[in-house]
């Protein structure tokens, strides 16, 4: 008796991590939908500019800023996506890591995305907003994947001596109790 429900427990739960991972994968296969008020292109380089109001969005990740630069690699593909400034000096960007979970935020002076890697660096000024869960410092690291975050305060961030979120210059955190993050974000 109790072998079949196990079974059917690992099965059900193996059918929600796969639905998960499959999300995650999604957004990557999705066109990267792109607005700007002027755009530059070196073809030699392998660069794109986009600047003024700029709209990056691919499935549910969403990105807002004044400055974007995206980078191709060998393959033509993109390889790194370079974000500065926005509405309120800080670049913005969005994405739901699983459709029952919450939006994770972010904000920074400048925001990097590595496609290959996967992985978000907010620098200068840096805030994210993870399953209820905030992050603020000079730098804040954060793998769309596995959901890691690394962050460092103000003095070690690279290239972020103004960042100026805490004037300590040490990482801050505000962590949510399992039972309220339904009803935060």
């Amino acid at each position: 008796m109790m072998r079949p429900v196990l079974l059917c427990t690992s099965a059900l739960l193996l059918a929600l991590l796969g639905q998960q991972a499959m999300a995650l994968e999604s957004d990557r296969q999705k066109p990267i939908n792109i607005g700007a008020d002027e755009l530059n292109i070196d073809n030699r380089a392998g660069t794109a500019v986009y600047t003024g109001t700029v709209e990056v969005d691919q499935g549910t990740m969403k990105l807002r800023s004044s400055r974007v630069e995206l980078k191709r690699g060998q393959s033509g593909g993109l390889s790194s996506l370079t974000a500065k400034g926005g509405s309120d000096g800080r670049a913005y960007i969005e994405q739901q890591p699983a459709p029952s979970d919450p939006l994770a935020k972010g904000w920074g002076n400048t925001i990097i995305y590595h496609a290959g890697d996967r992985r978000v660096e907010l620098i200068g000024n840096a805030e994210l907003h993870q399953n209820g869960d905030t992050f603020n410092g000079g730098y804040v690291e954060y793998f769309l994947d596995s959901r890691q975050v690394n962050a460092r305060g103000n003095q070690s961030a690279q290239g972020s001596s103004d960042a100026g979120s805490s004037s300590s210059g040490r990482v801050r955190m505000q962590l949510t109790p399992e039972d309220q993050q339904g009803s935060s974000n």
